[in-house]
């Protein structure tokens, strides 16, 4: 740095400071090279659960996770209406919850408990039908009486309210680390219930911090159990099994739904019974109904700008960690404010966001999960999910189409995703763009993937190749146009992108993508590119399309092996392109199904079934790839690496035999495999144990 620089970095060091952030910040982008395989992994790990598409041979669960069991916490829901805080409970009230309350396991628990000890705390979400529970409770022990009351300033003078033989329920009492609920107590309160001849239900979020202390999980009955008793008053019993029986109430009760939800459902399925409603009426209520309430989140007062953030940041990660969705969301709130109210500088309150009203405004679950790493999974994870599936995309959509001036902030937000070293983040950018695109696919290609394709790093064109491949899985028209024209077009970066979507795509496209690959294949090459680069690798592009070649090979396979295996003994062009991603598909370590290498043990597979066609042409390529001189160096590397993980694999030693037991027709082949053999040794310089026993299998010595 010149004395000059120095100088006027010294009398500017913000400038100073700027500038090396800016260095940082470029430093960061200089991301390394993906390869194919693993980054068809990232995609079907963490993006959207319709990605699962990709997935032909191998499934993974829920859109490539590892589950271990969820753990619902309900939070979620609309805002309950203020119900009366301390007084009597009409006695109306109860004789219309007598016709339409269904009992369950947790409430014949919490029955069992308060008849015993005449106090029992049922822990459960909002909005779950727990106060129903509470007075019902209540009613079935005998109490004439039913009052509620006031959340007390302080546990010990809840007793003082218990004044007279009565049912006591007391809603929402907070209970937490900070103000926890001691035994003691409890068994004050139990004292004076027995002297008053009352009983009392409380009720707390699941989230109260209870200890040791007894109480009862409240988990309400069935969706089809609260819609029967809603229905059958009113239509009777007789006229259930047929309206069980309709499409639109079975596609309801395969989603969640709040007990107030049902309540108005059953409503609109008497009026179906009555003739007053039909049919699609009936269907639509569900989607009608959140469409109404994303409109709300957007359009009201209510909520507050961030909280607003958040909702959308929960669209783009909706069923990824809770942590992961609230940090991001910060950086769309801040862009957002910067448009609404540009001369005040936003304030972010660090320890202001409660977990639990945020899942519940979102009308949102939390559950415990594994999340899906480079490492493996990882345990313990706090994700977060709309109830509704639908929430995700109709919210999306509504900020894209009908919330203009959120676009030039949701955009920026969506491209500073894509810069994110955490393959979750890049891969939801990418979706997000697909759902975008699928609202407005011009805008979508505008605002985001055409600046990703054209941008000058590999990682971004990686995210451009991803939100095409999930547009094309939403089935939005022209993206095949769009791919095919940039596969052969002259823009090398946007070619790139094209070539990874298809290979991507592949398992859902194979013959379209192959024949677009073989299209670009015979593309006339610039005048300036070489075969092969310094170092010996060949160029970028070639080995772009051995990518998605690789990926065709390994998500399809058998259809694709049988191209291929044609392509390459008749065109002189594509040869090349398939040997190189048969070697690259050997390099692979770990099949999806197993330890061992995917295309030995899919040679396994085809050898152990008596499928001839495919181990034949497998036993080809490797021919091919040994006596080609370009390949072959490699090839008996990988060939090596095979070897030596057969010492303690008795499998993966069979399949070997096997497999150079189809290699040795000719004494030159023979002659190879034999000295193949002969060089693999340990790190006492003998021949490993594996590498003797196939000389001796293939009668080599």
């Amino acid at each position: 740095m010149s004395q000059e620089e120095t100088a006027a970095d010294a009398a500017n060091p913000a400038d100073a400071q700027d500038g090396e952030k800016k260095q940082r910040d470029e430093a960061a982008e200089e991301q390394p090279r993906q390869e194919a395989w693993a980054a068809r992994r990232d995609l079907i790990a963490h993006a959207p659960d319709f990605v699962s598409t990709l997935v032909a041979r191998d499934q993974f669960g829920q859109a490539g996770g590892t589950h271990y069991g969820d753990q619902h916490f309900h939070f979620g829901g609309r805002a309950e209406a203020p119900l009366p805080l301390s007084g009597p409970i009409p006695h109306a009230e109860i004789e219309e919850l007598k016709v339409v309350f269904r009992g369950c396991q947790s409430f014949d628990e919490a029955l069992e408990l308060l008849r015993d000890d005449r106090l029992v705390i049922l822990s459960g979400g909002r909005e779950t039908g727990r106060r129903t529970a509470a007075l019902m409770l209540l009613h079935r022990l005998g109490a004439e009486r039913l009052r509620s009351l006031d959340p007390p300033a302080s546990f010990p003078a809840l007793a003082d309210q218990v004044d007279s033989s009565a049912g006591y329920v007391l809603c929402d009492l907070p209970v937490s680390r900070n103000r926890p609920l001691r035994e003691a107590q409890l068994h004050r309160l139990r004292e004076r219930l027995e002297r008053a001849h009352a009983r009392m239900v409380i009720t707390v979020e699941p989230s109260a911090a209870l200890g040791d202390l007894p109480s009862v999980r409240w988990e309400p009955p069935s969706a089809e159990n609260l819609l029967h008793a809603h229905v059958t008053p009113a239509a009777g019993e007789s006229a259930w099994p047929e309206l069980c029986g309709l499409t639109a109430v079975k596609e309801f009760l395969t989603r969640h739904h709040r007990p107030d939800e049902i309540r108005q459902f059953a409503v609109q399925l008497v009026a179906h019974h009555r003739g007053e409603v039909d049919e699609a009426e009936l269907a639509a209520f569900g989607e009608t109904a959140v469409a109404t309430q994303v409109n709300r989140w957007l359009t009201e007062e209510k909520p507050e700008l961030r909280d607003k953030a958040f909702l959308v940041s929960l669209a783009v990660f909706d069923k990824a960690p809770y942590a992961v969705t609230a940090e991001l969301a910060d950086g769309l709130f801040v862009r957002l404010h910067d448009i609404q109210d540009p001369n005040v500088r936003p304030s972010i309150p660090v320890f202001g966001s409660s977990r639990e009203e945020r899942l519940r405004l979102a009308h949102a679950d939390g559950y415990m999960t594994a999340e899906v790493t480079e490492w493996g999974p990882l345990k313990g994870r706090f994700c977060a999910a709309f109830r509704d599936e639908r929430t995700a995309p109709m919210l999306l959509e509504e900020v894209w189409n009908l919330h203009p001036s959120a676009r030039p902030a949701f955009a920026e937000w969506i491209r500073k995703l894509a810069d994110d070293r955490r393959p979750l983040v890049r891969t939801r950018a990418a979706s997000a763009a697909a759902r975008l695109a699928r609202a407005d696919l011009s805008s979508a290609m505008a605002h985001l993937i055409e600046p990703w394709a054209d941008g000058r790093k590999p990682h971004a064109w990686l995210t451009a190749a991803n939100a095409l491949t999930m547009t094309q899985l939403l089935d939005v028209p022209a993206v095949s146009r769009i791919l095919h024209d940039w596969c052969i077009g002259d823009v090398e970066s946007r070619r790139w992108t094209a070539i990874r979507a298809y290979g991507l795509l592949g398992p859902v496209l194979h013959e379209e993508t192959l024949a677009a690959l073989v299209d670009a294949m015979h593309r006339p090459p610039p005048a300036e590119a070489a075969s092969v680069q310094e170092d010996g690798e060949p160029p970028e592009e070639a080995r772009q399309l051995a990518d998605a070649l690789e990926l065709l090979l390994l998500a399809v396979r058998d259809p694709v092996l049988t191209a291929l295996d044609e392509l390459r003994r008749t065109d002189r062009v594509v040869r090349p392109h398939a040997l190189l991603a048969f070697l690259q598909a050997c390099r692979q370590t770990k099949d999806d199904d197993s330890d061992r290498p995917p295309v030995l043990a899919w040679y396994a597979r085809a050898a152990a079934a008596e499928d001839p066609a495919a181990a034949r042409q497998l036993a080809a390529f490797w021919d091919a790839l040994l006596t080609d001189r370009t390949h072959n160096p490699k090839a008996l590397g990988v060939l090596r690496g095979w070897v030596r993980g057969a010492d303690d694999d008795p499998e993966t030693e069979s399949a070997l035999a096997s497999l150079l037991g189809a290699l040795v027709t000719t004494p030159t082949d023979r002659q190879r495999v034999s000295h193949l053999l002969g060089t693999v040794r340990d790190s006492r310089g003998a021949v490993t144990p594996a590498a003797d026993r196939l000389s001796k299998r293939l009668a080599l010595d």
